[in-house]
This record gives C-alpha cells, structure tokens and sequence, in this order.
C-alpha cells in the first residue's frame, strides 16, 4: 500500500503531522477523524520520492536514440501479440539497463492503472517520448491501432538515426583535423617556443618577422594563458546561454545553414525530416492543421519550425497546401510540382515520402563529398601552419650557420 503524510490540528489546537500507509487518501483520512485530528492536507510520500527520483535520474542519466527504437519496436510486438500494454510495460522496465528508462516504464503503467490514457501517461516523461511520439499513440488511441503507432515511430526513428551517423561520419575527420591543430598550437606556444627563445636571443641581430611573430604569440600565451582560458570559458557560456533563448536558437538555428559546406547538407537534413515526419502523421489520419503543428515541435529547429507554423496558418486560412508551402520559400521548384501533384491526387503523405527520399538521397550524396571538398582546406591550413613554424625556427638558425662558415 502507498505510504501518504498528513498535516492536521488536535482538538487542543496542536499541530498533527505523520505519515500513514492505507489504500487511498479517503482511508487516511477515517483513521485520522478516529483519533480526532482535523485534517489539512494529505499527500502520497511515496509519490513525492518517485518525483524527486524522477529529476535525479533525468539531470544523471540519458536515453540514446537506440534504446528508443528498440523500445519501439517491442512494446510494437507485444501489442501486436494482444499482450496488454501495462503487462508490456511492467515486462519492459524489467529487462531494460538504462534506469531512466525503467523508471519511466514504471511510471506510465502506474498512471494506466489509475486510469490515465497511454497518451497521456507517456507525456509524462518528455526525456523518452517526444511531442511526435505521443501525438502518434494518441492516433493510436483513436483508431484502435496501439501496435501501428509504435510501429511508425519504430521505422521513422530508424531512418532519423540512419540520417545522424552520416552526419557524425562525414564530420569526424574535419573535427578531429581541428582538434589536432589546437592541441599542437597549445604546445608549440607554451612548450618549444619558448626553449628556442634563449637560442634567439643569443644569436643576436634581426630575426625574421617569422621569428619575431611565433616569439610575441609565445610570450602573450604565456603572460596571459589564464586570462585568454578564462575569457573564452566566458564566451562559451554566454554563446550556450544566447543559444538556448527563444531568439538566439532562432538565429542560431537560421545561422547554421548559411555555414559553408554543412549548411546546405544541414537545411535538406531538416526538410528531410520534416518530410519524413509530416508523411508519418498524415498517413495515421492526424489532420493537416493539427499535423503541422505537431511537426514544427518535431523538427528541432526554430527557423524551419516558424516556417511550418506560417503554413498552418494560411491553411487555417483556406489556402491549400502546396500554396501555403510555397509562401515559405523553403523547397525547391522541383519538390514544389511534387507536393502539388499529391495535393491534386489526395496523396500528399505519400508525396511527402517521395520528398523526404529525395532529401535524404542529396544529403548522403553531398555527405559522400563533404570529406574530400574539406580536405584541401585542412590540408592548406596545416601547411601554412608548418610552413610558418619552419620559417620562424630554421631561418635563424640557418642564418647562425652562415656567420659560422664565414
């Protein structure tokens, strides 16, 4: 039985305070009328544990997106088996090593069984069911189609994972390139420049501006090392703390396709999974407002998410969809004809399949080159940067073996 605390007064005035286990708060409050406590309030502690557990383990622990996919598909089976869901959740949370997500579990078949929708219960727990997630088992609800829904998002979250290790592919080269230069600039300034400063100096004469310049960046990162470290700490929180606003994600999220290279792979990844997201809740029978609503949550960017809104909009309006996508600007004249060819024939969902192939077959295209379109740069960057340390240490040296010789 759950285990409520009390507040109450005695019939002196005193205040009455303890804890009780029975079956509901009605139970509590007969013992306590029985040994004449008024009562002023009554809460489960159990309950307020479980919440405070809640927080830790969501702040400590993380849900990756395979584990989604794998509870997806079998809480998929289970349905589609005719196993009841709070036996399929109970069984789950037992066999999952991830306690966030057995936690989670726990949660929602306690919630089904005092009498709260599945919907409902999963919105709950935002750390492992997204918006689009529990607006899909909503439709689930509606038709009768628990095992379809889970089904969807099984398939949508596979191919959304298909989409991010390509991404994470063609960056790990450039990234670790960059991460290779900052380390050995650190080093270069702090550790070797400085043991050929003393040989500089007794050299004597003029160094070349190679030298003179490695010598003065040595020095300043030396003298201020933990000013630059400190400032750009700073930077870095008040860069995340801008981004995180609702007007510095926006611009954030509108600033990242113009970067070159990844910015035109990042805009079609995002029209992709809008595409893609959208076909998903159109073909389980959401309505078209209430779908681009659902959609522009989903798409985790602000700047594509105004746009989608501004869709809905003109459609709330009356204007069709494909004029509505129009006004955004956001597709291509060729996915345009696509998606008013499925306004025409009644199938814009699977139009909008249609687009989200197109989308992700032009971003692994461009993702196949993107690695040997940043090679060249990166290879430049280094050569210049060891170029200029050649200079900057050799020269003189070569210049003391010339005075030598002579």
């Amino acid at each position: 039985m759950p285990l409520y605390s009390y507040v109450g007064r005695h019939v002196d005035g005193s205040k009455a305070t303890g804890s009780i286990e029975a079956a509901t708060s009605t139970a509590v409050a007969s013992q306590l009328q029985q040994q004449s406590i008024i009562v002023l309030s009554i809460q489960i502690a159990e309950q307020k544990l479980d919440t405070q557990r809640q927080v830790k383990l969501s702040i400590l622990e993380r849900v990756s997106l395979d584990e989604v996919i794998m509870l997806s598909r079998q809480l998929a089976s289970l349905t589609r088996a005719g196993v009841p869901i709070i036996a399929a959740l109970r069984g789950l949370s037992e066999t999952v090593n991830n306690p966030l997500v057995t936690s989670s579990l726990s949660g929602v078949a306690d919630n089904l069984e005092k009498g709260q929708e599945l919907s409902v219960a999963l919105s709950q727990y935002p750390k492992l069911f997204s918006n689009l997630y529990v607006s899909m088992v909503r439709i689930g609800e509606n038709t009768g189609r628990i095992d379809q829904a889970f089904s969807q998002m099984s398939s949508y979250l596979s191919l959304e994972r298909q989409t991010i290790r390509n991404l994470k592919q063609a960056t790990r080269y450039p990234m670790f390139v960059m991460a290779a230069i900052v380390v050995l600039i650190t080093v270069v300034n702090l550790f070797v420049i400085p043991n050929f400063k003393d040989v500089f100096d007794s050299i004597g004469g003029q160094l070349p501006w190679q030298t003179i310049l490695l010598i003065n960046i040595s020095d300043f990162a030396l003298a201020f090392w933990p000013y630059v470290l400190a400032l750009m700490l700073l930077a870095l929180l008040s860069f995340n703390r801008w981004k995180n606003s609702p007007t510095g994600k926006y611009h954030w999220d509108k600033f990242k396709f113009s970067i070159p290279l990844v910015g035109s792979i990042s805009y079609r990844a995002v029209l992709a999974r809008f595409a893609r997201t959208f076909s998903v809740v159109l073909g389980a029978g959401m309505p078209i407002e209430q779908g681009l609503g659902v959609v522009a949550r989903a798409v985790d960017n602000d700047f594509v998410g105004a746009k989608i809104d501004q869709m809905r909009v003109a459609i709330e309006r009356g204007e069709g969809f494909s004029s509505a996508a129009r006004r955004t600007s956001m597709f291509s004249p060729l996915v345009m004809q696509m998606l008013a060819v499925g306004e025409e024939t009644g199938r814009v969902d699977e139009m909008l399949a249609e687009v989200a192939d197109f989308y992700e077959e032009e971003v692994e295209y461009k993702l196949q080159g993107l690695s040997s379109a940043i090679e060249p740069i990166l290879i430049i960057i280094v050569a210049s940067m060891v170029l200029v340390l050649a200079l900057g240490v050799f020269l003189p040296l070569w210049d003391l073996s010339a005075a030598v010789n002579r």
